[in-house]
């Protein structure tokens, strides 16, 4: 087995690795759109405290975190097999999808879409965990 907590990625707020390898399968933990520093990509707040959160922004860094998590253990997006996304509001779907089939289509992994009361942070809109399978090397 292998895997652990990938170097340049943001820290798990918790006791568990980015990603456990598993033979040929691949686990990646769930995953947002935190930087190294803690900021969150599709996050800002204005001077007056306005918060502004973009769902398109976020998808793409969270999908772009994971590429950069299943490459340190010798993989690729299109290695995936299945992912499992969590919106904080389903009313973020659209945006979602948007970015996502930037990605995918239906040769990609199996998909599922839950919503859920909330992630870690509060400017948190989406999480996504993922399963690959790599391929002989």
């Amino acid at each position: 087995m292998g895997g652990g907590v990938v170097a340049g990625k943001a820290t798990p707020r918790g006791r568990f690795p980015h990603v456990r390898v598993a033979g040929d399968l691949v686990f990646v933990s769930g995953t947002s759109s935190r930087r190294p520093d803690n900021t969150i990509a599709g996050a800002s707040v204005d001077p007056m405290g306005t918060t502004d959160l973009d769902i398109r922004v976020q998808t793409r860094a969270v999908i772009e975190n994971i590429r950069d998590i299943l490459h340190a253990v010798d993989a690729d997006l299109t290695d995936l097999v299945q992912v499992t996304t969590y919106l904080v509001s389903m009313n973020d779907f659209g945006g979602y999808n948007e970015v996502y089939a930037e990605f995918f289509d239906e040769t990609g992994p199996t998909r599922t879409t839950v919503a859920v009361h909330q992630l870690p942070h509060p400017h948190l809109l989406i999480e996504i965990q993922a399963v690959a399978r790599r391929g002989p090397r």
